[in-house]
């Protein structure tokens, strides 16, 4: 850890530029987020920035995708992308004697995609079996299901992948006019880490991207507190999902680090609570843990469980019971310290490559201009007192605030289920 230095700077035309050097490095990762993402999107283009994000691929003015893929793996490298309801991000990693290899060909998909109708018409193709996909993974898709119920009526419901029906009718003329309006300075930043330095990242984005100006930030409103909830969703599945969770803050509250040990006391790991009392204890479940979905202006901490139907009920009573014990007895002697060292541990591991690196780096910069390393992350993860874990518990864990789904095959008893029976 030490010896990283994480430096922000500035293009002449004023993309950010945050650069983390890793000494003794091997490999390079470098990223161009484009502050724009699902819940950007208006009614008829849902899932528009994901089909775009698969598109730049396709083509640019210097190259197809065949060649990039031989350039990039000649190289040692691999290239990506993801969609997120916030950012959209395009990266590549390669070993450090060809990272500029990387650069050009991240600058290119970004800088210069034909966005034609072949490579469209390809793109909606595998985006649309993706999207299938991800609905016949249940495990997936009941995370999906949480957010659209959990954040209804506001832009935060709009998942990553859009609308099937709506996807299928884009065309190539729709996503260069959305290209053309948000992937334009204000919106990008760039991200570089590993054997990269400063100097060298900000003249490859300057001459890259410094000439995409012209644009203007999303504007974007904050999600209504969403009031609690019930829904059931049928699906041919025989293993029913269940999710169980809470609105929560923002990536800038003072609570946000006190929040992911809550989760973690709750549902990180196999000593944590529910996996105990939930699984071991009573065998109700083959899954269960709770994580954190973040947000600028907000979030959600939910526990996510896989059973059979005879254990619906049963598995979403005894969750709601250790929320309710966590609440009215507080934390246990050593399960904070217990719980630190879990999620440090996986901090650790994650830092020890630059792709996990690079997306943390990124990701945390986007939702709140954060450029915290991994020294500070733990120290923050230290300085969490069990004063802190259960004032979030308190604020957070409240009946009047509980999204419940349910995904599975049509089971009367568990579709029309009472969920006040899971009152805290």
């Amino acid at each position: 850890m030490s010896g990283h230095k994480i430096s922000v700077s500035q293009t002449a035309g004023g993309i950010p530029v945050v650069v983390e050097n890793i000494p003794d490095s091997e490999s390079v990762a470098y990223m161009i987020g484009v502050a724009t993402g699902s819940r950007d999107e208006t009614e008829g283009i849902y899932g528009l920035s994901h089909l775009l994000e698969h598109t730049v691929f396709r083509e640019t003015k210097t190259m197809d995708s065949y060649q990039m893929a031989k350039e990039i793996e000649g190289a040692g490298g691999e290239l990506n992308a993801f969609t997120g309801r916030e950012m959209t991000a395009f990266y590549g990693i390669t070993i450090k004697e060809t990272a500029d290899v990387a650069r050009r060909i991240v600058g290119d998909i970004v800088a210069n995609p034909l966005i034609n109708e072949n490579a469209t018409e390809l793109e909606k193709k595998i985006v649309l079996q993706e999207l299938s996909m991800i609905k016949s993974e249940p495990d997936k898709y009941i995370h999906d299901l949480f957010s659209m119920i959990l954040w209804r009526g506001h832009e935060l419901s709009q998942d990553e992948g859009g609308d099937e029906k709506l996807v299928a009718k884009m065309t190539y003329k729709d996503l260069r006019e959305y290209y053309d309006e948000k992937y334009l300075i204000p919106n990008l930043s760039v991200y570089a880490v590993g054997a990269v330095s400063e100097e060298e990242t900000v003249g490859w984005a300057e001459e890259t991207l410094d000439c995409m100006s012209g644009g203007k930030r999303n504007v974007r409103t904050n999600p209504p507190m969403p009031e609690s909830s019930y829904e059931f969703k049928a699906h041919d599945s025989d293993h029913y999902q269940v999710a169980m969770g809470f609105p929560s803050y923002g990536s800038s509250h003072p609570d946000r680090t006190a929040l992911t040990m809550l989760a973690a006391v709750l549902g990180s790991g196999t000593s944590s609570r529910l996996f105990q009392e939930v699984r071991e204890k009573k065998a109700l479940v083959y899954s269960v843990y709770s994580s954190v979905e973040q947000n600028s202006d907000a979030s959600s901490m939910g526990t996510f469980m896989s059973c059979t139907k005879h254990n619906v009920i049963e598995a979403m009573e005894t969750t709601a019971s250790v929320y309710s014990n966590l609440i009215k007895e507080g934390l246990e002697k050593g399960e904070l310290e217990r719980a630190k060292r879990l999620i440090k541990g996986a901090n650790v591991r994650a830092m020890e490559s630059v792709e996990n690196r690079l997306y943390r780096l990124g990701v945390n910069h986007m939702l709140n201009g954060s450029t915290e390393g991994l020294e500070q992350r733990l120290a923050k993860i230290d300085a969490v007192t069990e004063d802190d874990v259960m004032r979030a518990a308190e604020d957070i864990i409240r009946t009047d605030r509980m999204n419940v789904v349910v995904l599975g095959k049509d089971e009367r008893k568990i579709r029309k289920y009472d969920s006040s029976a899971l009152a805290l």
